[in-house]
């Protein structure tokens, strides 16, 4: 068992929304959405995952499958007493909220995903291979990272990254799992994403059953952090259909 920190956020007899943050992140990456989510009447579950943020320490990422994440999820959920959830995902957190909903289709109403991946392409790595640079030649980036992971950002940023560089990581594709996702999907990403084409989004949503696909221009892969005012809308929109 390891702890995790979480915040419950807005009324509680809201329709729980759970926001599953980036790869480099924590709970704190939506801090743009919480408010205009709770103000709009949804209960916001964000927490850290393991491994990030306040949350317990952990000495390997599980990619690419997230096996320990999902269950994480699904401990949580139980724990707080939720049943049916929305779940929102960027990135890394998108492809948790996928694999969880196919799972558990029974607990996803809706799902969001930003800037997800199911599949790994060489088209991805000069992106990581950029963010390596910044992290070795950029101290306020590793000062923010140690600031978000209370001290641990040398840590997180060599976990994260030794995940995506493991044996076997460029075979893997998720999509056929996908099918099993029951939920209305929206699935979003930027047209200017560092770390993959759009073409990334547009095979989630070719693989889901009921998806919906809005592709941001210009928007980079931290779009829900840089772009909130075209993300929110969307987000919200989507959430407040499938819920009410």
């Amino acid at each position: 068992m390891h702890r995790l920190a979480y915040t419950l956020t807005g009324p509680p007899r809201g329709f729980p929304v759970v926001l599953l943050h980036h790869g480099l992140g924590s709970g704190a990456a939506w801090q743009e959405q919480v408010p205009v989510l709770a103000e709009a009447g949804f209960r916001v579950l964000t927490y850290d995952r393991w491994g990030y943020g306040a949350s317990e320490p952990r000495a390997q990422l599980h990619t690419p499958w997230f096996e320990p994440d999902v269950e994480d999820l699904q401990d949580l959920l139980d724990a707080l007493g939720l049943g049916q959830v929305a779940l929102v995902g960027h990135s890394d957190g998108g492809t948790i909220a996928l694999y969880f909903a196919a799972q558990h289709p029974e607990r996803v109403r809706a799902l969001v995903t930003a800037a997800a991946h199911v599949y790994v392409d060489p088209t991805m790595h000069p992106g990581m291979e950029a963010l390596r640079q910044v992290y070795e030649t950029s101290e306020p980036f590793r000062r923010a990272l140690n600031r978000v992971h209370f001290g641990r950002g040398d840590a997180v940023f060599e976990m994260w990254y030794a995940a995506w560089h493991r044996p076997g990581v460029l075979g893997w594709d998720a999509r056929p799992r996908l099918r099993r996702v029951t939920a209305p999907t929206l699935v979003v990403q930027g047209t200017a994403d560092e770390y993959a084409p759009a073409s990334h989004a547009e095979a989630i949503a070719e693989a889901l059953p009921k998806a919906q696909l809005a592709l941001i221009p210009d928007a980079p892969h931290m779009l829900p952090q840089e772009r909130p005012e075209a993300f929110n809308p969307l987000l919200l929109d989507f959430l407040t259909s499938q819920t009410t």
